[in-house]
């Protein structure tokens, strides 16, 4: 007997277990026949998880390699990951993460109704993947203390966290940051047949008090103070596509899913899904966390300038404006795909503008019956004046791309705008910054008086050593240095520069042709580019279908300039395309 079954396009998502009963002369008998899986399904035109191209289809749902870019945005990086959605286990994991959530939305999970819905199962991993209080799959460290963990940038794949959050009897993997959990979802979207990809945005806001705006102190030195408001230099989220029922749309879009815990100035959550064509046109009531997203991708920057930790005022400065650069991996390419004209409207542009009104309007209800002109006032009279307005133009500009160990090179470029001399004195210091925007060690400051003749223009080359920023870089090889103006000269005056240092390439070399179930070699060499020893120096080996866990080898310490050789012999156990991907860690980084 051949048995064919057609589930429906509304059929729940799970394990289903195929039962047959035989009844013959009275008698009746139950036989299993064994079990299959019900997945939500893109190439169904009515499921609504369908998506009509197939590269998209083949890049959002296939494809188990990706790249995650992180950076600032005039430096903007890249590392690779490995999703992994297709690995044995992964999908059992998965709907184990359905079940552990369940009761986060719904109280129950008895009747499985809400898996039909990628709204409701979206929701629930996103929940799952870090905002659960003690079974969520990744926690992010605390003050930046992982000590007590592994450290967030040394994951290669989502493979080894959802295996160890798994045998671990479900208790939170420590410790992640945005980019491997929205890597984690988008693995675990895939494996449940939902379109997704991670995406990038730089210059984030999170803000605590005005959800337009955040701000950002320094003191008198060009030391940023803590304050309660960041600038994250980057952060990554998921989007997922989907058609949403619930807001009647017939066909499918791009939803915005955060699952990294925010403050929101009501305690920290993850967002949505939120419809990313809701944030771009303004319209926060349609959706969950509108108003979050909105804010995330159109705040105002404000710098300020604090003393004697009294009085503050705001200084004169060109800023980067919030969420104006967001990417993600181009469809079958490893470029990226800039993606921001999803998001927002050209900048100044008339429907940019418009759909800002119309958000400003619900954030703020108090001016909901305010005009156009009244909200432009109000916006004009809390942003930094312009440094043109000051007669001096001013940005620092890298003359080397450094990598570390390298010293660090600038040029500050001044301009006079105005025809008399300009006698001005300078703070200037450089400052490490993590990624989600704490400040940390200040290690290098100097003053430098300036003068400038009418329209006259200047360049300074300044160079920071790397025996200056080496001893406090750890992992956060984000630099800021700030120069401003002696606020005892008059009027002050700031420009700034986040600096990414490269960490050094770690160099991967097939040694024979990969066949399947043949034994393989690779050659992974690294060189240590530093003028003084490496310890503690680790190299963690990761490839779906090469591997069956990740590789780690000890390499000890690394002399200066020594370079290390490690040959590595696999098996391929299963067709396909693979990547080999090797992560270097010491006491440095």
């Amino acid at each position: 007997i051949n048995i064919s079954m057609f589930p429906p396009s509304n059929a729940c998502i799970g394990r289903y277990i195929l039962n047959m009963q035989i009844t013959s002369c009275g008698h009746t008998y139950q036989r299993c026949l064994g079990d299959f899986y019900v997945l939500f399904n893109p190439w169904c035109a009515d499921d609504p998880v369908y998506m009509d191209n197939q590269a998209h289809r083949e890049e959002y749902v296939l494809n188990e390699h990706g790249i995650l870019y992180e950076g600032v945005h005039k430096h903007i990086t890249s590392r690779p990951w490995h999703f992994g959605q297709f690995e044995d286990g992964i999908l059992d994991i998965c709907l184990k993460i359905l079940d552990m959530g369940a009761s986060y939305h719904h109280g129950s999970d008895r009747d499985h109704c809400w898996r039909n819905d990628p709204v409701h199962v979206s929701m629930v991993v996103n929940h799952m993947i870090s905002s659960h209080t003690s079974n969520s799959i990744m926690k992010i460290p605390e003050n930046n203390d992982y000590l007590k963990g592994t450290k967030p940038f040394s994951w290669n794949g989502s493979i080894p966290i959802l295996q160890q959050w798994y045998n671990g009897r479900c208790r939170p993997v420590r410790y992640g940051y945005c980019g491997s959990l929205a890597s984690v979802m988008c693995t675990v979207m895939r494996c449940l047949g939902i379109p997704s990809r991670v995406v990038t945005s730089f210059c984030f806001p999170c803000s605590i008090e005005n959800p337009l705006g955040v701000n950002e102190i320094f003191d008198c030195t060009g030391k940023i103070l803590c304050g309660k408001d960041k600038l994250w230099r980057y952060h990554c989220w998921n989007e997922s596509w989907m058609a949403r029922r619930d807001l009647n749309q017939c066909c499918g879009d791009w939803q915005c899913l955060d699952p990294t815990p925010l403050e929101t100035g009501r305690g920290s959550a993850c967002s949505g899904p939120t419809w990313v064509r809701s944030i771009r046109e303004g319209e926060l009531d349609l959706d969950y966390d509108g108003h979050h997203m909105f804010s995330r991708v159109n705040s105002n920057y404000v710098g300020w300038l604090s003393q004697n930790n009294a009085k503050k005022t705001r200084f004169f400065c060109d800023t980067w404006p919030c969420g104006q650069h967001l990417i993600t991996k181009s469809v079958g390419s490893v470029q990226f795909e800039d993606i921001t004209g999803a998001y927002k409207y050209e900048l100044g542009s008339v429907k940019n503008k418009e759909a800002y009104y119309r958000a400003y309007r619900r954030i703020h209800p108090g001016y909901c019956n305010a005009s156009n002109c009244h909200i432009d006032r109000e916006l004009s009279s809390l942003k930094n004046p312009y440094l043109s307005d000051s007669g001096i133009n001013m940005r620092l500009k890298m003359a080397n791309c450094p990598m570390y160990g390298e010293d660090v090179q600038l040029h500050w470029l001044l301009e006079n705008l105005r025809n008399e001399n300009k006698n001005l004195k300078f703070n200037l210091c450089a400052q490490i910054i993590t990624y989600s925007g704490f400040p940390m060690d200040q290690f290098w400051k100097d003053s430098v008086d300036v003068t400038l003749g009418p329209r006259e223009v200047k360049k300074i080359p300044l160079c920071i050593s790397y025996s200056q920023y080496g001893p406090y870089l750890c992992d956060h090889n984000i630099i800021k240095v700030v120069a401003l103006s002696d606020p005892e000269c008059g009027e002050v005056l700031m420009v700034s520069r986040d600096i990414v240092i490269n960490r050094p390439p770690v160099i991967v070399k097939l040694l024979s042709q990969p066949r399947l179930k043949v034994p393989c070699t690779a050659e992974i060499s690294f060189c240590n580019p530093l003028q003084e020893d490496m310890k503690n120096c680790v190299m963690t080996l990761e490839g779906c279908g090469l591997f069956k866990e990740p590789m780690t080898i000890d390499l000890g310490t690394l002399a200066s300039n020594q370079q290390a050789r490690t040959v590595v012999e696999f098996t391929p156990y299963r067709l396909g395309s693979h990547r080999l991907l090797a992560n270097f860690g010491c006491h440095k980084f």
